[in-house]
């Protein structure tokens, strides 16, 4: 993501997200901290068909924002986005990737299962909405150093 995508990514968080949409500023503040941030979008035909950010600092990485647009869904494009925040995590030295999932979104809680992630605790009421937050959790391993097997 870029600071010209915001506009475009901002008018989907409004689309996707009506009750708890992020600011616009918000997006504009979270690009600039790149020590700890990483934002990206997956286009289609040259438009913007999803996004995702994540923020990292040691040990933990925690999902900021994740989405896709509706009549995308069920094309690898949420799955492709997580992947890549996943990586990040790990290039980012991060022991385990946080993320807050709403309680009454049962496919994107598929998805975080199938990657690995564990329901850890529960947030009550916590959306504007009222609806609570499952709060879950992936265990990053990374492979023993050379030094470690010897």
């Amino acid at each position: 993501m870029v600071p010209a995508d915001i506009p475009a990514v901002h008018a989907l968080e409004l689309r996707l997200f009506p009750v708890d949409a992020w600011p616009l500023q918000m997006f504009a503040d979270e690009l600039t901290q790149t020590d700890t941030r990483r934002y990206l979008v997956a286009e289609a035909n040259g438009e913007i068909v999803g996004y995702a950010g994540l923020m990292c600092i040691e040990p933990i990485a925690d999902v900021q924002t994740i989405a896709v647009v509706p009549e995308r869904e069920g094309k690898g494009i949420g799955s492709a986005l997580l992947t890549e925040l996943i990586r990040e995590s790990r290039r980012r030295h991060a022991a385990d990737v946080l993320l807050e999932v709403r309680a009454d979104n049962p496919r994107a809680q598929q998805l975080y299962r199938r990657f690995g992630f564990e329901q850890i605790h529960v947030r009550p009421r916590y959306y504007r909405d009222g609806v609570d937050a499952l709060i879950m959790r992936l265990q990053l391993h990374t492979p023993p150093s050379e030094t470690d097997r010897a």
